[in-house]
């Protein structure tokens, strides 16, 4: 599904002629890969931006998010090719599609990638995004007797299966001495489980902004865990084997990526502005949109510096009987470090 936003104009920070420059130098070198790992996602040799007028780069979306930060800090303006976007639930349908073919490019949260290589998705994380964490939170109704995530032994929990919350669902039942067995998840999406959320039909929800926001602003629940004190935070692109192993796609995908970097910086800078302009073209109140976005940003950080903490959430799921093991660095191609380079900043906290 296709959706139209209007657009904030503003002069791009990054100079049309470096992106240019890091375009070359990044496909100059095409022919191999800059990790034995790749070599099943050949990397095709250059081509121009200005051969794809006619691409349709497909990318995933989650309400708006994507789209609609592009949008707001300018950087679909004079685009050298199209784009069409796709609404996703959450991240496991968006990997499905990459995995299938129907989309390109999609940007998810930090769990989505891990099971979809342990079930053999053909798509490979290209760049990496961080946020605190303080979004993703696990709630209980206002009135709830449970205090904290220890409380939950014996409950009913809502979450969405192999999400960001999931993760950080198991990370924090692991830190309480509790395993996965002691709860009762019921896996539904985000509005499934708002709903049955509201209904009291279940005990707690795992759930990420900005569902969290709009339940918090919306409703008397509690906060008793929230990401930032377990999980890494990270959000990635993940970009289908297909269109890596295209020319002109994996071009398109360069360039779009650059501008994704640019549009998070954007927003860190730009604060105010960004909670409007994310409020109104998704249908939320302006106080839920500033609660969500004032600590859900996407700073564009390099990617070979979330490869250890990946891991780490990766084996939490391996451990518990979630999945087989997933090798995070196999799953990475950086092939887009140069272009990316001078866009990326390193993860805070390091």
């Amino acid at each position: 599904m296709t959706t139209t936003l209007s657009p904030i104009h503003r002069r791009s920070a990054f100079p049309a002629v470096l992106l240019a420059l890091s375009l070359i130098v990044l496909l100059v070198g095409a022919g191999c890969a800059t990790r034995d790992s790749e070599a099943s996602v050949p990397v095709p040799d250059r081509v121009d931006l200005e051969d794809l007028s006619d691409l349709v780069l497909r990318v995933g979306d989650q309400k708006g998010g994507t789209q609609a930060l592009l949008t707001a800090a300018g950087e679909l303006d004079d685009l050298p090719y199209e784009i069409e976007f796709s609404t996703f639930t959450s991240g496991p349908p968006q990997v499905e599609a990459l995995n299938a073919g129907q989309i390109d490019l999609a940007v998810t949260g930090n769990t989505p990638p891990v099971f979809g290589a342990a079930a053999g998705a053909r798509a490979s994380i290209v760049s990496a995004y961080a946020n605190g964490g303080e979004g993703d939170r696990i709630l209980v109704p206002g009135d709830s007797p449970v205090r904290s995530v220890a409380d939950l032994a014996g409950r009913k929990v809502l979450v969405a299966k192999g999400t960001s919350a999931h993760g950080h669902l198991l990370l924090q039942l692991r830190g309480a001495g509790l395993s996965p067995d002691s709860v009762e998840m019921v896996f539904l999406q985000p509005a499934e489980a708002g709903s049955a959320f509201a209904r009291g039909d279940a005990d707690a929800w795992a759930i990420w902004d900005p569902y969290t926001a709009i339940t918090q602003t919306t409703t008397d629940a509690r906060t008793i865990a929230t990401a930032a004190e377990a999980s890494n935070g990270f959000w990635f692109g993940l970009a289908s084997h297909d269109a890596l192993a295209d020319a002109r796609r994996q071009t398109a995908i360069a360039d779009l990526l650059v501008r994704l970097a640019q549009a998070g910086t954007w927003t860190v800078e730009n604060p105010a502005q960004w909670a409007e302009f994310y409020g109104e073209a998704v249908g939320l109140t302006p106080e839920a949109a500033d609660l969500s976005q004032g600590r859900s940003t996407r700073r564009p950080v390099s990617l070979a510096d979330t490869v250890e903490r990946e891991q780490q959430l990766a084996d939490v799921f391996t451990e518990d009987g979630q999945i087989d093991p997933v090798d995070i660095e196999g799953l990475v191609d950086d092939r887009y470090a140069d272009v990316l380079g001078p866009v990326v900043g390193p993860v805070p906290g390091r």
